[in-house]
């Protein structure tokens, strides 16, 4: 990493010695083709921090495994839908209860541990279809 900062210095400097010398008509052209510069140079590095991710993923799919970005599951998402639906089943156990009495309640409560079970269960192997069941077995073997 630190050829390519060398690099900017080096690119930074020799921008400022033409300003010095061209004058501070020519700012905005200097300025627009030094972050031009900076801009392909993030470009670069974006590229290949990406084609490196993506490897990562395609050996992990490879090997059987899930890919890096789904083996965690995402703690954040599922705690912060496990905390709205919380909230939300406070306001719907007093609509169902006060529209259809305990079996209003009965049934507002059925419908938010359903919704939080399909959601934790999501991509899990519980909700997958028969065909992915069936080659994740072929691996197992």
């Amino acid at each position: 990493m630190d050829a390519p900062d060398t690099e900017l210095g080096k690119e930074l400097n020799a921008t400022l010695q033409a300003r010095s010398e061209l004058g501070a008509d020519y700012d905005s052209a200097l300025v627009e083709s030094f972050l031009e510069k900076v801009e392909q140079r993030l470009d670069a590095t974006l590229d290949r921090r990406v084609r490196r991710h993506l490897a990562e993923e395609r050996t992990a799919v490879a090997r059987g495994a899930r890919p890096p970005s789904q083996s965690h599951g995402n703690f954040g998402e599922r705690f912060g839908f496990g905390i709205v639906s919380l909230v939300l089943a406070v306001p719907l156990s007093a609509i169902g209860a006060a529209n259809a009495g305990i079996g209003g309640l009965v049934v507002a409560w059925i419908g938010i541990v359903g919704v939080n079970v399909v959601q934790a269960g999501h991509g899990r192997r519980l909700f997958r279809g028969r065909g992915e069941r069936r080659a994740a077995s072929d691996w197992e073997d």
